[in-house]
């Protein structure tokens, strides 16, 4: 079992919530109300977290523009037995964040790092969304160039896995226009915003739907965008081509059974079919 207590030359990966203040954790409570020190992304923001749970630990500030300097700042202060915790503005530090440069940089030094999990807005609205949800893929921010969006998005056209994107309100609609244009208007698509907030919002469609929807009215807040994968096609393989793939797999010693195994395998198909067409064989009608 862990202990209650804060340890020292350790760095806490606090996740904080991401609307809703009831889901803050108790571990996150205590760990925050006991560390020496808390990195945070806007120290105002979450001085306001901080005042809500009556924790008085006092803050530094660590953020995408500081970081550099920031770093061996934070790393020495763990050296000397500092315990210091890292909270985002939301969710769980790291994620489309600069913070794995610090859970980096404190690997490297040797000092422990520990998650004190929370709460985290793609998994939040990929549970909720309807796509499938045991294979998929976080690409976080899409780039804000519309050509190397666009680059993304088609490396990303063959991908079966649900894709999982954050947007902000003022390029929604660009993003959706070149999703449109990438992969296509019927792509089924879920918009997630104000997640765990009064006005928690999910909007499901296709593409083209989304891109009418708003249309009509102003994004607002910031998004969760999940959109399906590509279905496969099933690749259809005639009998002529089994036929020639078993007498490669024959004609190198395995055997009737062996070759059909590995076909049927190889091709996804029936293997009881595949040892049919091995034995039409007439050159192998011989071979067990």
């Amino acid at each position: 079992m862990a202990s209650n207590e804060p340890k020292p030359r350790t760095l806490y990966i606090v996740g904080t919530p991401i609307g809703n203040l009831e889901d803050m954790t108790f571990r996150a409570v205590r760990i925050l109300q006991h560390v020496d020190l808390i990195a945070a992304e806007d120290t105002r923001h979450t001085g306001k977290l901080l005042q809500h749970f009556q924790i008085k630990t006092p803050q530094i500030s660590y953020h995408e523009h500081n970081r550099t300097s920031r770093i061996p700042e934070l790393v020495e202060k763990l050296h000397h037995g500092r315990a210091i915790a890292l909270v985002s503005d939301a969710g769980m530090p790291g994620i489309s964040d600069p913070g794995y440069e610090l859970v980096t940089a404190c690997i490297d030094a040797g000092i422990t790092v520990v998650p004190i999990p929370g709460v985290t807005a793609a998994i939040t609205a990929l549970s909720a969304s309807g796509q499938p949800t045991d294979k998929f893929v976080f690409e976080g921010f899409l780039p804000a160039k519309s050509n190397q969006r666009r680059q993304t998005l088609t490396s990303l056209q063959s991908e079966t896995r649900t894709l999982i994107f954050y947007e902000s309100p003022h390029r929604l609609r660009a993003m959706l226009a070149d999703l449109q244009l990438c992969l296509g208007g019927e792509r089924e698509i879920v918009l997630a915003r104000e997640l765990t907030k009064m006005h928690e919002e999910f909007w499901r469609g296709t593409v083209e739907e989304a891109i009418d929807y708003y249309q009509q009215r102003e994004p607002q807040g910031e998004y969760t965008v999940i959109v399906a994968g590509v279905t496969p096609q099933p690749v259809e393989v005639s009998d002529t081509q089994i036929q020639t793939e078993l007498i490669q797999l024959l004609e190198d010693g395995l055997s009737r059974s062996q070759a059909s195994r590995e076909v049927a395998k190889r091709l996804s198909l029936s293997r009881r079919y595949v040892y049919n067409l091995a034995l039409s064989i007439p050159e192998f009608a011989g071979d067990e």
